[in-house]
């Protein structure tokens, strides 16, 4: 019987996986995941983050309980793609190898090299990762969309995405008797210290844990949304973003279930659009980043590249733990550092923070998210980090500055997001949670000041971007 190789390079799951389906239809399936530890300097292949790799050896777990009871197990292995396929090749006598496309440069890097090494292997590349392939949504003159409401508009206009496929019904394990390593090899899990006590409390990897997320999500909060999702201490947001990442939940799935309960009744279109809309920002993300691949160290418009950030060890580290003296920032910051995420108007705060008020690069910032977040997500980050800093594709004005205070109030009125994640301020009244500096010493404890002043801040950093935008403005 033939044997296909199908390489889980980009998605965890048995569900709608084209690649593991059309290998399926051919003969025996050798399903392979493989560690390569070759990665360029300043490249980064979504696996190599602290957190993430946390999450992966979760999701690695679930997927290969699913492929063992569809038949053929997961085989894991370590070294060069190129290298690690070209034996298996050899061991098992396959002729074929079928993967997802990959939507990233070192991804793309990677099936290269595995086409130069083994021209005659019949390679298939299937869709898997976003809800269209990015060469289907363009502009008139055929280039990628630089703005997400046209962006969106288009999307729409291309009609819906495919639906989700089935699972195989079986899988046939190759005769071939092969060796691989266990996912406790892999040493994704911590031993001492044990820093991830706060992310399995928060967790559970895996594709029937996302589907199962999903299912709660459309029947709890996906018709609250709208109202509920910028409110940090109300829990509003779906929470899928880490399946999503890994690709142990499929996009197309999760579109089409939102949609179902719209057909159902079950959600009116306010808030399905809503939450889909959020889905088109992922799409037009992974489009970016396959169109411009530096986009994750390079800023798409190129007169940021001059911009004066600052270097100063002591503030970043400030606000990687939490202690800016902005109780919302350090409230975020201290959420990642215990779960793994924070929500997404608390990323956007912390992020504007780094980079507006303090003046330090987003590339550092989004480095950290990388590590810490486990929903690090390589096109989203980036272009996420991009958007705060005004770089990117349709990137936020300069001119908008977040005030944590102010956002502070509006989203958590209460405090109580921030007196959940900065218990030394839990003992203050709502109106001093937000301004610390302006209650009794005795009562804030050894909460931090303020690093910087924010009107002070604010116009620094429009000074900064004025220099950026119109180098003639810069005193000489």
């Amino acid at each position: 019987m033939p044997v296909r190789i199908v390489w889980f390079n980009q998605i965890l799951r048995v569900d709608d996986h084209p690649a593991l389906l059309a290998a399926a239809a051919q003969g025996a399936v050798l399903p392979v995941f493989i560690l390569d530890p070759e990665v360029p300097a300043g490249d980064h292949d979504g696996f190599s983050g602290g957190a993430k790799r946390w999450w992966l050896h979760g999701a690695l777990s679930a997927l290969g309980a699913d492929l063992a009871r569809l038949g053929s197990p997961l085989l894991i292995r370590t070294g060069p793609s190129a290298e690690v396929l070209e034996a298996l090749c050899r061991e098992s006598r396959a002729r074929g190898l079928d993967l997802t496309r990959p939507l990233d440069p070192l991804g793309r890097h990677r099936l290269e090299r595995v086409r130069s090494r083994l021209p005659g292997l019949d390679i298939r590349v299937h869709p898997g990762v976003t809800l269209f392939e990015p060469e289907a949504i363009r502009t008139r003159s055929g280039a990628p969309y630089q703005v997400f409401t046209p962006f969106w508009e288009a999307l729409r206009a291309h009609g819906e995405p495919p639906l989700p496929l089935p699972p195989p019904e079986r899988l046939v394990k190759p005769e071939a008797d092969l060796a691989g390593c266990l996912v406790s090899d892999l040493g994704w899990r911590p031993v001492s210290p044990d820093w991830a006590s706060g992310l399995r409390r928060t967790w559970e990897p895996g594709s029937r844990a996302g589907r199962e997320g999903l299912a709660r999500f459309l029947a709890d909060a996906l018709a609250r949304y709208p109202d509920d999702r910028d409110f940090p201490a109300v829990d509003g947001t779906s929470r899928l973003s880490p399946y999503l990442a890994s690709g142990e939940l499929s996009v197309r799935e999760a579109w089409h279930a939102v949609r179902r309960a719209q057909d159902a009744g079950a959600v009116s279109m306010a808030p399905a659009d809503a939450w889909l809309r959020q889905l088109a920002w992922r799409e037009f993300a992974w489009h970016l980043l396959e169109a411009y691949p530096s986009m994750r160290e390079r800023p798409l418009r190129p007169q940021y590249e001059a911009f004066p950030w600052r270097e100063d060890p002591a503030d970043f580290r400030a606000w990687t733990r939490g202690r800016t003296g902005y109780p919302i920032v350090d409230a975020g910051m201290r959420q990642l550092w215990e779960t793994g995420w924070m929500p997404n108007r608390v990323r956007m705060i912390a992020a504007s923070f780094l980079v507006k008020h303090l003046l330090l690069p987003w590339q550092d910032g989004a480095r950290y998210f990388e590590d810490t977040l486990v929903d690090a997500d390589l096109a989203c980050n980036a272009f996420g980090w991009q958007w705060v800093a005004g770089s990117g594709a349709d990137g936020a004005p300069y001119f908008r500055i977040f005030n944590p205070t102010a956002q502070a109030e509006r989203f958590d009125p209460r405090g109580e997001y921030i007196a959940r994640w900065v218990p030394e301020l839990a003992v203050l009244p709502p109106e001093w949670r937000h301004q610390p500096w302006k209650a009794p010493p005795l009562l804030r404890g050894e909460y931090p000041p303020p690093r910087v002043d924010h009107a002070q801040a604010r116009e620094r950093a429009l000074a900064a971007f004025a220099r950026v935008r119109d180098p003639r403005s810069a005193k000489a």
